[in-house]
């Protein structure tokens, strides 16, 4: 009995190393993909201390054809900036509760253009109506919009 104690006790040791072995590789993966260099503000775009620009949501996949944003259709932004590399940040709440967030940079040579792309659901968000907030990184920039049911 005390050598299947013994044995389990190890498997669930084992299993747990791999659990934080993995959980740390997606965290390390996520950080490398935006980059970590404070002085640049990561992914290897600009932080000038003067940021400013604008931000509109433009409609990419409008599901119901309504002309407004949704639950389950897809946005982007239309950004103007001073920065050379900008990035937009986008948050969504239902009473309070974080059910969304999604963040791309909108200059040229961004590497993963798709992500610009924002659909309005998430694991978290599977219906309803919710309060976001777009922000221009580096700037005093946001944007408040509300996504319909």
């Amino acid at each position: 009995m005390h050598k299947h104690l013994k044995h389990a006790a190890g498997a669930v040791l084992e299993g747990g190393l791999i659990a934080a072995l993995a959980v740390g590789l997606l965290a390390g993966s996520a950080f490398a993909a935006r980059g970590g260099n404070a002085s640049t503000g990561g992914g290897g775009h600009s932080k000038p201390s003067a940021g400013s620009g604008s931000l509109a949501v433009v409609m990419v996949d409008d599901v119901n054809h309504d002309g407004a944003a949704n639950y389950r259709d897809t946005i982007t932004f239309n950004v103007t900036s001073n920065l050379s590399s900008p990035y937009v940040s986008v948050t969504c709440k239902q009473g309070g509760t974080l059910v969304y967030s999604a963040s791309a940079g909108f200059y040229a040579d961004f590497p993963w253009p798709g992500a610009q792309n924002m659909p309005l659901y998430s694991p978290s968000w599977t219906s309803g109506a919710a309060d976001c907030v777009a922000v221009l990184e580096s700037t005093s920039t946001k944007l408040s919009f509300h996504v319909d049911a």
